[in-house]
């Protein structure tokens, strides 16, 4: 008897265990081939975090100019570029309230700070990047680097991948009178001048007068160029002044490209678009 009770026993178990769903591992994800390779998507706002302790600059100092060159056509590959959602200047907040402390010096010799360029996101570099292996596409050679060859631009330092413009305390800027003059807007189309040529003749920019436009590929934008000289050479010099008692760093290739020395992300660089949503 006990051992007909045993076998019943272990047939319901069995059938039971039968009945049981089976479990099937999930689907793998497929992965592109060799033969057939898939694009990565383009990094989307939801995708890519958020920009941590940035700021929007004119949000902490209104009184800083803005003319962001990058989210307009007017610039060296002459359209916008990828990644320049806003025309906003996107620093860390060290880098903003060093820069506050510049603006305050300027203003007290009768100029404010301009910027052209703040937190550039790396999918902006890899616009740069694509754009430089396309020979053909020079629209705006005349103005940005009329005496150099666009095969020369990474290699002679004029535009980095990476760069430190990427990790959120590194700007270019430039000083105007205060009040500032007004600026006539960029126009596609219209007539380039080298930016390399006077002041008179070259893009009406209300910059004080540096020696060359911002953006100019050229020996003559190196900060210490011996070409440069008189009011110009007076003009970078209060510029890289100001900017170095603040704790900021100059990039002798160009009279506008400084980089906080202490900056919190040495070794980081961001991906997230310029945009305020990126800030918080």
């Amino acid at each position: 008897m006990r051992y007909r009770l045993a076998v019943v026993l272990a047939l319901a178990t069995l059938l039971g265990g039968c009945s049981r769903p089976e479990l099937r591992p999930a689907p793998a994800t497929p992965q592109p081939t060799s033969a057939s390779p898939t694009p990565a998507p383009a990094p989307s706002t939801s995708a890519v975090a958020p920009l941590p302790g940035f700021v929007v600059l004119t949000d902490l100092d209104p009184r800083i100019h803005a003319d962001i060159r990058y989210a307009t056509p007017h610039n060296f590959v002459g359209r916008p570029i990828t990644g320049y959602r806003e025309p906003l200047c996107l620093l860390t907040r060290q880098a903003a309230e060093a820069l506050r402390r510049v603006q305050d010096a300027a203003l007290a010799g009768g100029h404010s700070l301009k910027v052209y360029d703040c937190y550039r996101p790396q999918p902006a570099v890899d616009d740069f990047v694509a754009w430089s292996k396309h020979p053909g596409e020079q629209q705006t050679k005349a103005e940005f680097y009329p005496d150099l060859a666009k095969n020369r631009l990474f290699a002679d330092g004029y535009i980095g991948a990476p760069t430190a413009h990427s990790r959120g305390s590194t700007l270019d800027l430039t000083l105007v009178d205060e009040p500032a003059a007004s600026q006539p807007p960029y126009r596609v189309g219209q007539p380039l001048v080298a930016c390399t040529a006077p002041r008179g003749q070259r893009f009406a920019d209300n910059s004080i007068d540096m020696g060359t436009g911002f953006d100019c590929f050229d020996p003559r934008a190196h900060t210490a160029d011996p070409r440069i000289t008189g009011t110009a050479r007076d003009n970078r010099r209060l510029l890289q002044r100001l900017m170095t008692e603040a704790g900021f760093v100059n990039y002798d290739r160009e009279w506008w490209h400084y980089s906080l020395r202490d900056e919190p992300y040495p070794d980081t660089f961001f991906a997230a678009p310029v945009a305020r949503s990126s800030v918080g």
